[in-house]
């Protein structure tokens, strides 16, 4: 995805059913990607962008976090840490991840393997791609993205 494009017409799962991606077009909308449920970063940032949800509201931003974490486990890790903000699965084939070119290859000690890469995309009202973070680290990012989508 690069700046401009349109939300794909994609669906993820969630504990409350389908959610089409294309139906978030008309306002703006955060779209945050991120490797695995009750681990230190990504607790911080759903967090993180849980404290700030209101915020979001109020500017009129919906946000939606995704990992390939199935959806009841979702449920779990939101109701553990009083998350708010809404948490979908991407399929076993990474359809959205792959669309979104958040399914990389990855390296630790020197091992490759294929993960998530940690990255937020935020779309405006006109359902077209405004802005892009890429290989986010989390301290002050929901903070970020929430000065950014005000901008719009």
């Amino acid at each position: 995805m690069t700046e401009g494009d349109a939300i794909p017409d994609l669906t993820l799962a969630s504990a409350d059913g389908p959610i089409r991606l294309a139906d978030y077009g008309g306002k703006p909308f955060v779209l945050y990607f991120y490797p695995k449920d009750d681990t230190p970063g990504c607790t911080r940032e759903a967090q993180d962008f849980s404290a700030l949800a209101d915020d979001f509201a109020a500017a009129g931003v919906a946000l939606l976090g995704v990992s390939k974490d199935p959806p009841a486990k979702h449920a779990k890790f939101a109701a553990k840490h009083g998350l708010s903000v809404p948490l979908a699965s991407d399929d076993d084939d990474g359809t959205v991840l792959n669309a979104f070119g958040a399914w990389v290859e990855k390296s630790l000690y020197g091992k490759k393997y294929m993960g998530i890469d940690r990255s937020t995309f935020l779309f405006g009202a006109d359902g077209t791609l405004a802005k892009a973070w890429r290989k986010v680290k989390v301290p002050g990012h929901a903070e970020a993205v929430l000065a950014a989508a005000k901008a719009l």
